[in-house]
């Protein structure tokens, strides 16, 4: 009896949700109609619940602030979707593509959520959207004979890592720090790591890619053509269709590697240390990654005072013993000791510069989970001068006037000058001796709060002025930052010119490049966001065809 009640209930289940699929045509909600037409136009038969959220269930907000990782996008004032889908598999991807399109509302795409504007889950362009969440697609497949791995896009970078140690003790990638980012959103923004001065970027060592297009079509590398593929490779997010999966080439690390945090305070001679550290970063061996985190702490001395702290945190491809050898002559400064070193694994370097505790076990990487949640402002500098004493000291005043500064500093040179500026849309690339990543963080949604500490790293930002990279000033398109200009009318003739003043900061002389393929692959520029690509109108793009023919 028991049984055949649960085939009675099995049986009506099934022809519930068959109906919801074939709602009437007085369906008014947005969620509705988006459902009604991902199940038309795809394989999907899940319940509702499933893989749509609205903000009237229960578990909308946990889905929302899931990934998210700048608090300051969810507070109550920040305009929230309309639904939350999260595909199972590619077609419903490309049914949310189409679904999106007949229904003329936004999209926004989401793979880790570590956007620092929140422009992959939040909208200030005052129109309904709903976002793809790609939580769902993370599978990972490690092929050690080739060298190389598919990723899907909402996998993160600690379970692409931890997967390919799972395989090969001598097999790495060179992508983020932070193990919770998303695969699809890192790598379309260029995605460094400690290995980039060795091998680049990741998206120097992508060979393929799966995306759903404008269309909904999904393409692979040769069906998209290399201008696309180019394109996708640090062109930004959400600017020429949904990632849906990466092909990594792999690359050979040895079976140890060493690592080394040693802090220097003011009191301990920080600002002439950091000065010689600017001298050597970019041209010490191109296996040692020694970034410089900047921060604030309570003097040891002196009770109730503060002071400036510069801690070196690195990976070195390689033994104690060459690593002291190789400090010892380029950087002796430091004054680092064999005691500052511990050997380690590849896979273990990895959770040593993420932040986690000491032992703790690899299988923490396959959890998600971001080591860094807060209400926090950022902004990005290139550097290619040193920065003399007296502008660091200057820089340490305005330090202590905050309340959570911080600030990290990471080496280039290596690989990185070696590969064109043209190469991807990446430009930072030849000169540049560190980048700057600035930080300002608080703990509670005060809106009075939040402009106290904006106000303070804008000021910060234009101090820094004269140190930074000039024509353009330079900026990572991976720490977004809406401060440098935002697209206000997508589809208007000014969109280019309006895009152009951020575009060239983080592209240079590859955004009008990155504007000609997004006219040709989404003329109708259906991804489109604050900072996305624009298109060229209509009557620019005729003039350019008219000049071709012309020839």
């Amino acid at each position: 009896m028991a049984s055949s009640n649960y085939i009675m209930v099995s049986f009506f289940m099934v022809v519930l949700w068959s109906c919801c699929c074939v709602l009437s045509d007085n369906t008014t909600t947005t969620p509705e109609k988006f459902y009604q037409c991902i199940c038309n136009n795809s394989d999907f038969s899940e319940p509702f619940p499933t893989a749509f959220f609205t903000p009237n269930d229960d578990t909308f907000n946990t889905i929302l602030n899931s990934t998210a990782q700048n608090l300051r996008c969810l507070v109550p004032s920040v305009p929230k979707p309309e639904l939350i889908f999260t595909p199972m598999t590619e077609p419903h991807v490309q049914a949310a593509v189409i679904c999106a399109k007949q229904l003329d509302i936004q999209l926004r795409v989401r793979s880790g959520g570590h956007d620092y504007e929140g422009i992959s889950y939040i909208s200030d362009m005052g129109s309904p959207f709903v976002v793809v969440d790609l939580s769902k697609l993370r599978g990972i497949n490690v092929d050690v004979e080739e060298n190389t791995a598919w990723a899907q896009a909402g996998a993160t970078v600690g379970e692409v890592y931890y997967r390919i140690s799972e395989k090969s003790k001598t097999l790495g990638f060179p992508a983020g720090l932070c193990t919770s980012l998303g695969v699809g959103g890192h790598i379309t923004g260029g995605a460094y790591g400690s290995m980039m001065r060795k091998f680049g970027l990741g998206v120097d060592n992508v060979i393929d890619a799966r995306i759903a297009n404008a269309n909904g079509t999904i393409l692979d590398r040769k069906s998209m053509g290399e201008d696309l593929f180019w394109a996708i490779r640090r062109g930004g997010g959400a600017s020429f269709g949904i990632i849906l999966s990466w092909k990594m080439k792999l690359v050979t690390v040895p079976s140890t590697v060493t690592c080394f945090t040693v802090a220097k305070t003011l009191e301990e001679g920080a600002t002439k240390i950091l000065y010689k550290w600017q001298q050597v970063a970019d041209k010490i061996d191109d296996g040692l990654f020694m970034r410089v985190i900047i921060n604030v702490v309570d003097k040891k001395e002196v009770k109730g005072e503060r002071t400036v702290q510069t801690a070196y945190n690195s990976v070195f491809l390689g033994s104690a013993d060459t690593l002291l050898q190789i400090m010892n002559e380029s950087f002796p400064e430091l004054g680092l000791t064999q005691k500052d070193c511990t050997e380690m694994s590849w896979i273990e370097s990895i959770l040593y510069i993420a932040g986690y505790p000491t032992n703790t076990p690899p299988e923490v990487l396959l959890q998600g989970k971001s080591q860094f949640k807060n209400y926090f402002k950022a902004k990005s500098d290139f550097v290619r001068q040193p920065i003399p004493e007296t502008g660091l000291e200057g820089l340490w005043k305005r330090l202590l006037d905050e309340d959570s500064p911080l600030m990290i500093w990471n080496p280039y040179g290596g690989m990185m000058a070696n590969i064109s500026e043209s190469e991807t849309p990446f430009p930072h690339r030849k000169g540049v001796i560190f980048k700057i990543q600035y930080l300002t963080l608080w703990s509670q949604p005060d809106q009075e709060l939040a402009t106290k500490h904006v106000d303070w790293i804008r000021k910060l930002y234009n101090y820094m002025t004269s140190y930074a990279s000039m024509f353009p000033r330079e900026a990572y398109v991976n720490y977004r930052d809406l401060d440098l200009g935002m697209n206000k009318n997508v589809n208007s003739s000014s969109s280019f010119a309006q895009a152009s003043v951020w575009g060239n900061k983080y592209f240079k002389n590859n955004f009008n490049r990155l504007v000609q393929i997004k006219t040709k692959v989404d003329p109708e520029n259906f991804f489109r966001h604050e900072q996305s690509i624009p298109v060229l109108p209509p009557t620019f793009t005729r003039k350019r065809k008219g000049k071709r023919s012309n020839h």
